[in-house]
């Protein structure tokens, strides 16, 4: 058997080609793209099997009501609150805090992220203190927050802001030292400056990094609103589950929930929507 033949596994005089024995032609195999519809049931098919399995547990009594509502009565109380205007005025006023968190803390993350990375001086001044904070639990600083502005709406926005600034620090100094040091010494060479360099040939560099540093804030964001809305809220949604709770009404606290759910699934979409639009050659040619 001839080396070839040998080290491709094949018969020996196995050859697709004539003039070139024990040699046959490849085959590339090229990812056959994924019905939308099937995507998009594949997708749907484990929170329906948890919608059924919740539905089945409360027909049958296995999940009593006090524990949890059934799904009946959480779309009734869905209605009432939806009806009253208590669940549009409370998803306004937390979706207000959590963006001007978000908005915030992810300028800031952005900003630290790209002198720290982009500038050794820095690297040195910043990072140690940085990456020292970073490790600080957001929900400790709640009590110390609350001392340093009261229980108003400035220490809920602080307390997001701080949550979601470490994940866009983390991911834009990160790819900003990955940008390609070549192409950055080229630019400097037929005289760009600092900021224009930064505009044009970092930030687009490290673009892949910077929205998924922006996706993670995003989710943090939703946590750390479910965290500040704890803070003797008097409007939001973690208002109505205070209410809810007082009174023991379980299907009012399965709304809200959902409803946080529901925003942390939201922001995860417009995440992925900017990176589509913003990097669209991350998707073309992608096996389904």
């Amino acid at each position: 058997m001839s080396a070839p033949s040998a080290a491709l596994g094949l018969p020996l005089g196995t050859s697709a080609d004539p003039e070139a024995p024990g040699l046959v032609t490849p085959r590339p195999r090229i990812p056959r793209p994924r019905p939308r519809a099937l995507s998009v049931g594949l997708r749907l098919l484990g929170p329906l099997a948890l919608l059924l399995a919740w539905y089945v547990a409360s027909a049958t009594g296995t999940l009593s009501s006090s524990l949890l509502a059934s799904p009946g009565q959480v779309l009734s109380a869905f209605r009432e609150l939806w009806t009253s205007g208590q669940l549009g005025d409370a998803l306004s006023v937390s979706l207000t805090r959590a963006g001007l968190g978000l908005a915030f803390g992810a300028s800031a993350g952005l900003v630290l992220g790209v002198v720290t990375g982009f500038s050794r001086l820095g690297e040195e001044l910043l990072d140690s203190s940085l990456q020292l904070l970073r490790t600080i639990p957001f929900l400790s600083l709640v009590p110390l927050f609350m001392v340093w502005f009261g229980i108003g709406e400035t220490a809920r926005v602080v307390l997001i802001a701080v949550a979601t600034s470490f994940p866009m620090y983390v991911s834009a100094a990160g790819g900003v030292r990955n940008t390609d040091r070549k192409l950055v010494e080229a630019m400097r060479s037929f005289g760009m400056g600092r900021l224009a360099l930064v505009r044009e040939v970092v930030l687009p560099g490290a673009l892949p990094a910077l929205l998924s540093g922006l996706r993670l804030s995003m989710t943090l964001s939703v946590i750390a609103l479910i965290a500040a809305e704890e803070i003797n809220s008097t409007a939001g949604i973690g208002y109505l589950m205070s209410t809810a709770q007082e009174y023991s009404r379980t299907d009012i606290l399965t709304v809200c929930i959902l409803v946080y759910a529901l925003i942390g699934l939201l922001a995860d979409g417009v995440a992925r929507v900017l990176e589509r639009l913003l990097m669209p050659w991350r998707t073309q040619g992608a096996a389904r």
